[in-house]
C-alpha cells in the first residue's frame, strides 16, 4: 500500500513590524488516503488492550463486569491478520490472552479464545500501571510491526509503586508505542494518566458511568485500525541565528511538543506527532528571528512532514514560513485568523487548568477569574462542548463578559471531565 498523500497549509501575517522578532504561523496537516488503498496492512499492526482487575474494580460488581464487556466489544473490532494481546493489570501484570506472552493473530478463533478469557477475569489486589506497561512493551517487542498501539483502562491510582518508578516506565515505553487511556467512576488520578498519554501519543477521558465503556473502547479501536502510517514527525528546519520558542499541536487537542524536539542538524528539529490515518491536525509555530529592516524578507522556517523508513527519511509534505518587515502599520498588526483562535484555545486550557487547581485549593477569587476567563474564551471561539463542561462547575451569569458565580457543590465526574477534555480544541471556522 502506498503512503497517504499529506499536504502541508501555512497560515500567517507574514509581516512584521521594523524591530519585531517573533514569527507565529499555524500549520495545517492534512493526510488523504485513496479508496483503492483501503487501510494499513494488518500484518503491520498490533494492538494490546490492558485492563485494571484491581479490587476497586468489583466495587460495585458492575465495573468488571462492563470492563469484561467493553474489552470483548474492542477485540471484536481489530481486523483479520493483526497482532494482538490481552494484558491484566493489578499489584503486578499478567498475559491474559495469550498466556504464552506474545501475540495472538487475529482471526475468529482467536478472537473467541481471547474473549472467553476476558470473561473469567477475577480481581486481584493493587494498582501498579508502570507494571502493566513494561509488560505491554514486552509484548510489542516479540513482533517488529511499525504501527503499535495500547488501550489502557483504570479506574484508581497508581499506588502500587512510586511516582519515579511510573515515570520510568513511561520513559521506557515513549516511541515503541502509542496509548490510549481511560478512567472510569472518579477515584482515579487525571494528571497521572494524562501523562501516559502525553507522553505515549495518545488521548485520555473519562468514562463516569462503567456502562459506556463498551461504546468507548469500540470508538478507540475502530480509531486505530483506520490508521495507515507510523512514525511520522514534524521537521522544523531554522536559519542560522533563528530559533525555535515552541512547536505545539493546535488541534484537535492542545499538546505541547517542544520539550520533544531531536535534534537532526544544526538548524533542524524533529517533533514526534504519532500514527496517521485519514485526518487534519494544526500545529502552532512559533519562532525567534533576528529583526530585519523595512523591505528585508526572509525564510523564518521550512516545516516538513517526515517519515522515517528503513531506506532512510522520506518527504511528504512541506510548508514555508515567511517574514516580510515593513513600516506600514496595517499590514504589520493585521492578525492572523488562525494564530489569533488557536491562541485562545491555548490560554482557555490553561485558565481551566489553574481554575480548576485554585478551587481545589481553597482560592475561590483566583478560580472565579481563571474559570470566568475560559468562559468568555470558549463562548468567543465557539467552543461549545467547553463551555457545556464549564457550565456544570459554574453558574454562568454572562459568558461573552466571563461573569460566572462559583457552584457551592459540583459532582466530581463533572469537574474530571472538565479536566480531562480541557485541552479539545474547536478548528478555525471556514
Amino acid at each position: 500500500m502506498s503512503a497517504p498523500d499529506f499536504t502541508v497549509d501555512v497560515f500567517q501575517n507574514e509581516y512584521l513590524p521594523v524591530g519585531a522578532r517573533e514569527v507565529n504561523a499555524i500549520v495545517t496537516v492534512t493526510s488523504a488516503v485513496s479508496v483503492a488503498d483501503g487501510p494499513a496492512s494488518p500484518a503491520d499492526a498490533a494492538e494490546i488492550i490492558i485492563v485494571d482487575c484491581s479490587w476497586s474494580m468489583d466495587e460495585p460488581k458492575t465495573k468488571l463486569i462492563q470492563a469484561r464487556e467493553a474489552t470483548a466489544a474492542a477485540i471484536d473490532v481489530i481486523r483479520d491478520g493483526t497482532a494482538f494481546a490481552v494484558v491484566a493489570g493489578a499489584g503486578w501484570a499478567w498475559p491474559l490472552y495469550p498466556k504464552r506472552g506474545d501475540l495472538a493473530i487475529a482471526g475468529s478463533r482467536t478472537r473467541e479464545a481471547a474473549k472467553r478469557s476476558v470473561g473469567r477475569l477475577r480481581p486481584h489486589n493493587g494498582t501498579a500501571i508502570g507494571q502493566w506497561l513494561r509488560l505491554a512493551r514486552e509484548l510489542f517487542a516479540t513482533r517488529e510491526d511499525t504501527l503499535r498501539h495500547a488501550i489502557l483502562l483504570t479506574d484508581g491510582r497508581n499506588e502500587g509503586e512510586s511516582a519515579a518508578e511510573l515515570a520510568a516506565a513511561i520513559e521506557l515505553c515513549a516511541g515503541v508505542f502509542s496509548c490510549d487511556c481511560r478512567g472510569v467512576g472518579t477515584d482515579w488520578d487525571v494528571d497521572e494518566l494524562r501523562k501516559i498519554s502525553t507522553a505515549l501519543l495518545g488521548t485520555v477521558d473519562i468514562v463516569p458511568d462503567p456502562a459506556g465503556l463498551a461504546a468507548d473502547f469500540e470508538a478507540m479501536m475502530h480509531a486505530s485500525m483506520a490508521k495507515e502510517i507510523a512514525d511520522v514527525t514534524l521537521r522544523v528546519w531554522t536559519p542560522q541565528h533563528a530559533t525555535v520558542r515552541f512547536v505545539k499541536q493546535a488541534a484537535p487537542a492542545v499538546e505541547d511538543l517542544t520539550g520533544r524536539r531531536a535534534q537532526v542538524t544544526p538548524q533542524a528539529g524533529e517533533y514526534p506527532t504519532g500514527a496517521w490515518g485519514a485526518e487534519s491536525r494544526d500545529y502552532h509555530l512559533c519562532v525567534d528571528v533576528e529583526p530585519g529592516t523595512a523591505g528585508q524578507e526572509m525564510l523564518a522556517a521550512r516545516v516538513s512532514l517526515i517519515l522515517n523508513t528503513a531506506s532512510g527519511p522520506q518527504t511528504l509534505g512541506q510548508g514555508l514560513v515567511r517574514a516580510v518587515w515593513t513600516e506600514e502599520e496595517a499590514l504589520s498588526t493585521r492578525i492572523s485568523r488562525h494564530v489569533a483562535h488557536y491562541t485562545g484555545q491555548a490560554e482557555l486550557a490553561q485558565a481551566i487548568h489553574d481554575g480548576l487547581e485554585a478551587r481545589k485549593a481553597g482560592d475561590e477569587d483566583t478560580a472565579t477569574a481563571r474559570l470566568g476567563r475560559a468562559v468568555a474564551l470558549a463562548h468567543e471561539s465557539g467552543n461549545g462542548d467547553t463551555a457545556g463542561l464549564l457550565a456544570n462547575v459554574v453558574d454562568v451569569i454572562d459568558p461573552a463578559t466571563g461573569t460566572i458565580r462559583l457552584k457551592a457543590k459540583v459532582a466530581d465526574a463533572d469537574e474530571m471531565t472538565l479536566d480531562t477534555r480541557s485541552t479539545k480544541t474547536v478548528r478555525v471556522g471556514k
